[in-house]
């Protein structure tokens, strides 16, 4: 996926924001409730000012004590109130936010799951695992003070320029001429703002790449005594990201800068403008009091809003990319008539099947096998030919380009991924063990085996003896990767889990390859067992594991070029025959 530093418009972006507060507008509503309480009380304390001024200067004998009591419990109950709103803001919003958080990440790892192969041949992991964590982190204080801090200001804003209005509205009119001066200039920052944190998102996630890149390859670092271009590479790529936070914090700064010079400006113009008003008469002194307090607290809210910003930034951008993510189209999904597979005996047929990666010439051209229940059939030919990429057609990990694929008579397009993949076991050359115990990593074959069925698949595997033999037994960790295991006792224990699973379907594409001499007798005995009332489809380079085929197709750039028994196509003395001489050389 190529990164764009382009931003979508800000009101696309809270559109397709806005329906997850849909569960939570309750929440919402109380929240914004609270805020207008909390207002309220900035409101009212200018206006109570305003009034024991004006009694001061005009009517003194009418200011009692009684009446300062009064007003003093009046405000004392409404900051009572404002402290419970406050209470409620900070505590029920933020969890809100942080709710809102939570479903966003598993609406976005949900939707990875559903993302084909090519999308991931074509992303760095580094970059999905920014978006999915760090991209969202700033998600929780978005959610809750968006709608509140605008909330908020909008009212201050309204209230203040009608109670101001009823006082002068010349005054009034020039003051808040100032605003959309002010909105104007600082909005000349807000694009390139926003601009900059996507590139330091993105910069994250490169870094992040970098990272599991590095980490995962240390072992291959060591051996060649490569720390230091490693140490070189991370440098480069956190210098970069140095200077993209440089460049955001040069908008965020201008911004700031911007705002706190029209701060200045308001304060002047309320200061001198209403002097000269008071001078003709225009405006008495407890008015201009009110306005300087009106004007402190619009400024407030505005330095809220300035500080809020960069928080808002950054969380527009979270939004953006991962919305990116979730646009991401479903190229592998059911259809709309799409239909359970039911068990099926293994009958398999390519009827004319081409297939091409969509950035690649074709891979595969009229393609026609039948493969009857129970066989087991090889593919052998040359790298590149297409061998894995057939078999992985089978289980729909890429969809054809033309042609169909029928399993017991059904187009694999017209039913549900998930019976077709249920009924379809494989084991791969690159082992891959989830970060747990060797008994997690068997019963992923099937989730909610008994420890007795999970048992007798290893048995069944050849794996039960070393695994008895280790410290914890089923309960031991294998470390990240199965890094604890030998390349033999990982492949055996992929092979438990296929037994688990005990689909009618079976593909090995090239299992020993990787594996020593002893290991790989060991592993082609569990195979074996394996493969016994199955169809199934073996990938290999190594010619004598699969002598025993009931048929051998040979894979070339042209197609299947040979089929037949190994002693059929050795008869033949054509391309197998001599892949099988060199091979024994």
């Amino acid at each position: 996926m190529t990164e764009n530093v382009i931003t979508k418009k800000t009101s696309y972006l809270m559109k397709r924001f806005i329906p997850y507060f849909k569960k939570y507008k309750g929440v919402l509503m109380l929240d914004l409730f609270c805020a207008t309480l909390t207002t309220l009380c900035d409101l009212v304390l200018p206006l109570i000012v305003r009034f024991i001024t004006d009694k001061g200067m005009n009517n003194v004998e009418s200011l009692t004590l009684k009446m300062i009591l009064s007003l003093g419990a009046l405000y004392l109950i409404l900051r009572l109130i404002d402290v419970v709103a406050n209470y409620y803001m900070a505590n029920v919003g933020h969890v809100m936010g942080a709710r809102i958080e939570t479903d966003m990440r598993e609406d976005l790892f949900a939707h990875m799951q559903e993302l084909s192969y090519s999308y991931y041949s074509n992303t760095k992991i580094g970059q999905l695992m920014a978006r999915i964590t760090s991209d969202l982190f700033d998600i929780t204080e978005f959610a809750h003070h968006c709608p509140e801090e605008y909330f908020i200001a909008a009212l201050k804003i309204v209230v203040s320029f009608i109670i101001l209005c009823s006082v002068d509205v010349w005054l009034t009119v020039i003051i808040f001429a100032i605003l959309p001066v002010m909105i104007f200039c600082s909005m000349q920052f807000n694009g390139k703002m926003k601009q900059a944190f996507k590139k330091q998102r993105n910069q994250i996630g490169e870094i992040n790449a970098q990272v599991e890149d590095s980490l995962l390859g240390i072992r291959v670092a060591k051996s060649f005594a490569n720390e230091e271009i490693e140490k070189a590479k991370f440098e480069e790529g956190n210098g970069k990201f140095l200077g993209v936070k440089k460049e955001a914090y040069k908008y965020m700064a201008g911004f700031q800068g911007t705002v706190r010079l029209f701060d200045g400006i308001m304060y002047i113009a309320v200061v001198v403008i209403g002097s000269i008003f008071m001078i003709h008469g225009k405006i008495n002194a407890s008015d201009l009091v009110a306005y300087l307090l009106y004007v402190v607290m619009l400024l407030n809210s505005v330095r809220r809003i300035v500080e809020f910003t960069e928080q808002f930034q950054r969380g527009m951008t979270g939004i953006e990319r991962f919305i990116e993510v979730m646009d991401e189209p479903v190229e592998i999904d059911d259809a709309e008539d799409a239909v359970e597979l039911p068990e099926v005996r293994g009958d398999i047929v390519f009827k004319d099947v081409s297939f091409k990666y969509s950035d690649s010439d074709s891979i595969l051209e009229h393609i026609n096998i039948h493969i009857r229940p129970g066989e087991n059939i090889a593919f052998v030919g040359p790298s590149g030919a297409g061998k894995t990429t057939l078999c992985n057609l089978i289980p729909r990990f890429y969809d054809v380009t033309s042609g169909k694929i029928l399993v017991d008579g059904f187009d694999i397009r017209k039913v549900t991924v998930k019976s077709l993949r249920s009924q379809i076991g494989m084991v791969q050359q690159d082992v891959y063990l989830f970060s747990g115990t060797v008994y997690d990593n068997i019963e992923y074959g099937r989730p909610g085996a008994s420890k007795k069925e999970i048992e007798a698949a290893a048995k069944m595997a050849g794996a039960h003896e070393f695994i008895s033999q280790m410290t914890e037994g089923y309960e031991t960790f294998v470390g990240e990767h199965g890094v604890k295991l030998s390349g033999g006792q990982k492949q055996r224990i992929s092979i438990a889990r296929v037994f688990l699973k005990n689909p009618p379907i079976l593909i090995l594409d090239e299992a020993t390859s990787a594996l020593d001499n002893e290991s790989e007798m060991i592993v082609q005995e569990s195979l074996s067992k394996l493969a016994k009332g199955r169809t199934t489809l073996t990938i290999a380079h190594r010619l004598t594991t699969i002598r025993n085929a009931d048929k051998i197709m040979v894979l070339t750039d042209n197609g299947i070029e040979e089929q037949g028994s190994h002693e059929e196509l050795v008869a033949k003395d054509g391309i197998y025959a001599k892949l099988y001489s060199m091979y024994k050389r």
